[in-house]
């Protein structure tokens, strides 16, 4: 099992630069950025920048999305990282849940989404593309590299996209059993389609955090909180007794009064009442080592090849600290 961090942008460039650096030593393999524009700064020039601070650590946004930048303009800013980090930018796309509707939009569908990946993927590779948003054909006669591509997603359908045109299947959620669920959808759709699932990813992005439970409870409150977006899009597409979507993932919704984006990923928030303790503990990685070292078997086991952590919630270098002295020589 491979071992990531995940930043939101808000952090100074210097501790940024720290982070990363120390993520390394400790055994990280990648650096995840949320790439939201307007809530947080553009993740891109922080990746450029750790990418001059860091040897072998890999970059990129957790995640993007089809409609905030033309596709070619995209397509280059990803191009110009592996000029600058050879084998060392990879992506995760998902509709764009709080970069589209910070500025009044819905997010993409899911056809648009495959659609970009498409014509990102073939741009890097230097391949003549047509878009809709472009009368054009485009190339990139500079770029030639394979783009690693995830995809997020949650219910049936961007889960069938996620099997048959991505990398990987980013699963922003800790509980063995849903994953497992998740990922299963995937891969079945990527093997019926032809694909060769023998290298397929799949990653389990959550907070992680280490010491009393109650402590650890309350530092990560805000995840499913954030994650209760994405089941309530889904609810409202496939109903709350559809045999699509578990119980288990849409029950602890019910409560929910609304979601303020603009305290979107923040510990602090105001929306975060409906969540209860056992929720936060099955979709975290919390407790002591032990604990956590358990959990992320279990996650292991579920199909899991790269656990990210979601590193926002307050003793950032302690948690990587710990990570690389207690966990990551354990599951590594």
């Amino acid at each position: 099992m491979e071992f990531a961090i995940c930043l939101k942008g808000d952090i100074g460039p210097k501790r940024t630069k720290a982070l990363c650096r120390q993520a390394e030593l400790a055994g990280f393999t990648t650096c995840w950025f949320y790439d939201s524009h307007v809530l947080w700064r553009d993740p891109y020039p922080a990746m450029a920048m750790c990418m001059e601070h860091t040897e072998t650590l890999r970059f990129g946004p957790c995640v993007t999305n089809p409609d905030v930048r033309d596709w070619s303009v995209a397509a280059s800013l990803f191009a110009s990282l592996q000029v600058q980090g050879p084998g060392r930018i990879e992506i995760s796309v998902g509709r764009g849940d709080s970069s589209r509707r910070m500025m009044g939009f819905k997010p993409a569908n899911i056809a648009r989404m495959v659609a970009y990946a498409d014509a990102v993927r073939a741009l890097c590779r230097g391949e003549s593309v047509r878009y809709d948003d472009c009368p054009a054909e485009v190339q990139l006669e500079w770029s030639d590299f394979d783009l690693p591509i995830w995809f997020a997603a949650y219910g049936p359908k961007a889960l069938k996209a996620a099997g048959e045109h991505g990398d990987g299947l980013v699963l922003q959620i800790a509980d063995p059993g849903l994953i497992e669920w998740f990922s299963a959808q995937a891969t079945s759709a990527g093997e019926k389609a032809g694909q060769d699932m023998s290298r397929y990813r799949i990653m389990a992005a959550a907070p992680a955090f280490i010491g009393p439970m109650e402590q650890c409870i309350e530092q990560t409150r805000w995840f499913p909180a954030m994650v209760g977006n994405h089941v309530a899009d889904i609810v409202e597409k496939y109903g709350t007794d559809s045999e699509l979507v578990p119980k288990s993932l849409t029950g602890y919704i019910e409560r929910r009064k609304g979601y303020d984006y603009r305290q979107h990923a923040d510990k602090n928030a105001d929306h975060l009442d409906f969540v209860t303790d056992d929720i936060v503990e099955s979709f975290g990685v919390l407790g002591e080592p032990a604990r956590h070292i358990d959990k992320l078997e279990q996650l292991k086991a579920a199909g899991v090849t790269q656990f990210t952590i979601y590193l926002m919630n307050s003793e950032e270098e302690r948690i990587i600290a710990e990570y690389g002295d207690k966990i990551i020589p354990r599951l590594s």
